[in-house]
C-alpha cells in the first residue's frame, strides 16, 4: 500500500504524523468521541438522530515541557469538547463538511492551535463508516476574529402586525426605529389567507412557517430598507452593517438544536424565541392586542417614545 493510501485511510494523529515536516509540533487529541446528533440533507434525516464519532488531532505551538504543569498555559482537551459542544448546539446542520469546518473554526480560535485535524463519521448508516475528514490552519487575523465574536451586537426585535406592515406611515415608523442606534429585526405574521392542511404535524408546521415568510416579503415590499434574511449567519452579517432584516423564520427555527417546542407556530411566539436566541437588547410590538407593547434596555429610553407615539 502506498504512503499517500495510508495516509488517507489511517487515523487524523497519523495524517498529522506524516505532513509535520522538519519541525514537528506537539499534538493533543480525542478519538472515538460519539453523539447522538440530528443531521443530514434527507428529509428522512429530520427528527431522528443519528450516532457520530469524533476524532480530532490540534498541533499545539508550545512543547509540553514548557507547559510547567499548568493548565493555564496549554491546550486543554476541554478545547476540543467545547468546540464540538459548541458547534451541535449552534444549529442543525445538513452536511458533516458544515460541522467539521465549525468545530475546526472554534478551536483555531484558541492562540496556541497550529493545526487541527477533524474526522466526522457517521455509524448508523449501514455496515461501515460515512464520513469526512479535514484539516485547518488558523487565519492570519484569528485573534480579531475573536473579538467581532466577543462584540456580537444585540437587536431590537420589532413584531408587526398585518394592520402595522399595512400602515401608510411605516417608512416614517422604519426612521424612528433606525434612530435607536441597534441593529433591527422584524418579525411579522402570516397573512390572513386559507392555509393548506396536512394530516401529519410535521408538515403542517413547514407550511405555517412558510406562510410567515409569505409576510416577510410582503413587508420588504413596502421599504427597499427591509431585506428579507432566513440564516443566522446573515442575520449576524445584516446586523453588523446596520441593514434592517425582516426575519424568514422556517431555517433558523427548523435548524435550531434548542429552538421553540415543535408545536409553536405562532408568529408572536416565534418573535420571543427571537429575542432570546440572539439576546435582543429590546423588543417592539406594534398593532398587537391584549398583550404588553415592548421592553426596552436602560441603555435605549428613547424606544418608549417610539412606541408611545405610533
Amino acid at each position: 500500500m502506498s504512503d499517500e493510501i495510508t495516509q488517507a485511510f489511517g487515523h487524523p494523529s497519523e495524517r498529522a504524523k506524516a505532513t509535520a515536516g522538519d519541525a514537528p509540533r506537539d499534538r493533543i487529541s480525542m478519538t472515538d468521541h460519539t453523539r447522538e446528533v440530528e443531521i443530514g440533507a434527507f428529509q428522512a434525516e429530520r427528527g431522528v438522530t443519528q450516532k457520530i464519532q469524533f476524532d480530532v488531532v490540534v498541533e499545539v505551538e508550545t512543547r509540553a515541557e514548557q507547559a510547567v504543569d499548568d493548565v493555564d498555559r496549554i491546550l486543554s482537551y476541554d478545547t476540543i469538547v467545547e468546540a464540538i459542544d459548541a458547534a451541535l448546539q449552534a444549529e442543525r446542520v445538513n452536511l458533516l463538511e458544515t460541522l467539521a469546518a465549525r468545530i475546526a473554526d472554534s478551536i483555531l480560535e484558541h492562540p496556541l492551535a497550529a493545526r487541527v485535524f477533524v474526522r466526522i463519521g457517521k455509524l448508523d448508516r449501514g455496515p461501515y463508516t460515512l464520513g469526512v475528514e479535514i484539516v485547518r490552519a488558523p487565519p492570519s487575523g484569528r485573534r480579531r476574529l475573536r473579538l467581532l465574536a466577543e462584540a456580537a451586537p444585540h437587536p431590537i426585535v420589532v413584531f408587526l402586525s398585518n394592520e402595522a406592515v399595512a400602515r401608510p406611515d411605516l417608512p416614517a415608523l422604519l426612521d424612528r426605529l433606525e434612530e435607536a442606534d441597534a441593529p433591527l429585526i422584524l418579525c411579522v405574521e402570516a397573512p390572513d389567507l386559507p392555509q393548506p392542511m396536512a394530516d401529519h404535524a410535521m408538515p403542517q408546521r413547514r407550511i405555517a412557517l412558510l406562510a410567515i415568510e409569505q409576510g416577510a416579503w410582503v413587508l420588504a415590499a413596502r421599504d427597499p430598507r427591509c431585506v428579507v434574511v432566513d440564516s443566522r449567519t446573515e442575520l449576524d452579517w445584516a446586523m453588523k452593517q446596520g441593514q434592517i432584516s425582516v426575519w424568514a423564520p422556517s431555517k433558523l427555527v427548523l435548524d435550531a438544536v434548542e429552538g421553540p417546542d415543535s408545536h409553536v407556530t405562532e408568529p408572536l411566539a416565534l418573535a420571543n424565541w427571537l429575542v432570546e436566541a440572539f439576546e435582543a437588547c429590546a423588543m417592539l410590538k406594534f398593532g398587537v392586542e391584549d398583550d404588553p407593547q415592548s421592553f426596552a434596555a436602560d441603555a435605549l429610553p428613547n424606544l418608549a417614545d417610539i412606541t408611545q407615539d405610533a
